[in-house]
């Protein structure tokens, strides 16, 4: 909404101590395009012993390939038909020759040795966009500015799970018209 936004002044161009303006971060939250999915399969990348591939619907015509480096974390069995949080609105990734189409979010803590997937309440639907409480949602970024504008790391520190393992940004919380996404383990933790 401020004018001239869009250009990159010589103010800009030195990194600085502050950081992006919390106005900046939410304009920049507010154009993420959060989607309930749900993973439809899931195998091992066959060239990482590190990354699973996922077929997760997002409400579209197909399910989307999406690339997670959750092995160590969370076993196969508990990914296939899990309810996660996808970042849709990423430019695609090639992660060791496949195409990753998105991020599934994912609750840590500091030593990111436990890491879990942020869940949809039961009856959230695939698809749906996820908003933050006392937020106002704004048409979803095309991923060629999310990339360009650095958007979602512009976004990402504020977004953390409070006392309770609800998943939010600056303590507003992630919600789906059937209730708030959580990290059922982790409170107080990062999300990415």
């Amino acid at each position: 909404s401020s004018g001239g936004s869009s250009s990159s002044g010589s103010s800009s161009a030195g990194p600085s101590d502050a950081g992006p303006s919390e106005a900046a971060q939410l304009e920049a939250l507010q154009v993420m395009d959060f989607r309930v999915g749900k993973i439809v399969s899931c195998e091992r990348h066959p060239e990482a012993d590190s990354l699973y591939v996922e077929q997760i619907d997002v409400g579209e015509s197909e399910p989307r390939t999406i690339v997670s480096g959750l092995v160590k974390y969370v076993p196969i069995e508990q990914m296939q038909d899990r309810m996660v949080v996808v970042l849709a609105n990423l430019k695609p990734r090639n992660m060791r020759k496949i195409k990753s189409f998105g991020m599934v979010m994912a609750a840590s803590n500091e030593e990111h040795t436990v890491v879990e997937p942020i869940a949809p309440p039961a009856g959230a639907v695939p698809g749906e966009r996820i908003f933050f409480a006392d937020t106002e949602q704004q048409p979803a970024a095309v991923p060629n500015a999310v990339e360009k504008k650095k958007l979602w790391e512009i976004a990402a520190p504020g977004m953390r799970t409070d006392a309770q393992g609800v998943a939010g940004w600056k303590g507003k919380a992630m919600q789906t018209s059937a209730g708030p996404v959580t990290a059922p383990s982790l409170a107080d933790a990062r999300i990415a």
